[in-house]
């Protein structure tokens, strides 16, 4: 990978040429889905996607210094906040929507509404923790007893509420939710459960369940990267064995499943679909496992994050030159040929947000970033 070493401030720098064009494109809008005419959706602001954006204007902020950025991300912490007093549909999401945007804001900038926003979003999170099952409640309506994996990468907002608070309970609520996914979730061989239903009154695990994945045995890659970088950050809050223990066995599990180019299958044990050329790959699963890698490789140091962190930069440099849409810059994305929820064909083959953020993410890391949101 000496070529990637070369050439990763210059790609670092078309991704801001990128990041300004976006701006100019997308403005405000709460994007989350763009399909084949390269324009990104406008969603509802509690939909679980709007703190991405935001998110890559102050990663961009911090990496430049260009005002810009920070003035177009400024107010979306505010404008989340203002619907906790109208109706909406927050659920164990909004680690995904505060962190990016609150969290974020008062990092960057010490302002102490910023962090006041992000401590109600975290007491809102650790008031859907189960007691009896030891979970956090994914989604709402009648699914009291349903978890899902993703709710790993949004424990971080637990582990930062109990550091600005001085209050541990939130992080209690986070390890005792994350003891649960290491042994409901991540099985022997590394591969990763979606969504796990327990009986909400006595905790007892009933039954997994498919979800996004293939099947309810099968191994959902955007979950499984979810699973290897929110176990990642458990540990580097609370330096236990079991959690990077897991986090190295998915990792495991993950790289040993890349197809040649490192760009990962949306189920790594999906059927083949020949009118769709093979298996659908997920851009998206691709840049959130390449930057919970840069992170494991980090947490181990030397020759033991050697591998993890070469990994990662051969699917950065596969998402980058294959997978990107350099060549077309009024396309509002970065990344082409992500999936979404393939099992119900909605959103297949598009750029999705969350990719286009992780994707930034990763290469700030590579270029010095030194702040940590997820």
């Amino acid at each position: 990978m000496k070529e990637f070493e070369t050439k990763k401030q210059e790609m670092w720098q078309q991704i801001v040429r990128k990041a300004g064009r976006m701006l100019e494109l997308i403005g405000d809008k709460s994007p989350h889905v763009a399909g084949q005419d390269g324009k990104y959706d406008d969603m509802r602001l509690d939909w679980w996607t709007s703190g991405f954006w935001p998110g890559i204007l102050w990663l961009v902020y911090d990496m430049t210094g260009e005002d810009r950025y920070r003035e177009a991300a400024w107010s979306w912490d505010e404008r989340l906040s203002e619907l906790w007093l109208a109706p909406n549909s927050y659920d164990h999401d909004v680690g995904f929507q505060f962190l990016p945007t609150a969290v974020m804001k008062h990092k960057l900038t010490g302002d102490a509404d910023a962090a006041r926003r992000a401590l109600l979003a975290a007491g809102f999170m650790a008031g859907r923790f189960n007691t009896a099952g030891k979970f956090i409640r994914a989604w709402n309506g009648d699914m009291h007893g349903w978890s899902i994996i993703d709710t790993m990468m949004n424990l971080t907002l637990l582990f930062w509420a109990s550091e600005e608070s001085g209050d541990p309970r939130f992080a209690q609520i986070a390890q005792q939710h994350a003891d649960t996914v290491v042994r409901h979730f991540v099985r022997p061989d590394g591969s990763v459960h979606h969504i796990i239903r327990f009986d909400p009154e006595t905790g007892e695990a009933l039954e997994a369940i498919g979800g996004q994945g293939f099947a309810p045995d099968s191994a959902w890659s955007r979950g499984a990267a979810w699973a290897l970088y929110g176990l990642t950050n458990a540990y580097r809050y609370t330096g236990r064995p079991d959690y990077l223990a897991a986090a190295q066995r998915v990792a495991h599990f993950f790289i040993a499943h890349l197809p040649e180019d490192y760009v990962p299958y949306w189920d790594f044990r999906a059927e083949a679909v020949p009118e769709e050329g093979g298996i659908l790959r997920d851009s998206s699963a691709g840049a959130i496992a390449a930057s919970g890698l840069l992170e494991l490789a980090d947490a181990l140091g030397g020759i033991r994050g050697r591998g993890y962190l070469d990994a990662a930069k051969r699917m950065l440099h596969s998402l980058y030159t294959d997978y990107s849409t350099w060549t077309n810059p009024e396309h509002e994305a970065i990344l082409l040929h992500g999936t979404g929820h393939k099992p119900v064909s909605q959103n297949v083959d598009v750029s999705l947000i969350y990719g286009d953020y992780f994707f930034v993410e990763a290469f700030s890391k590579l270029n010095g970033w030194k702040h940590r949101i997820f």
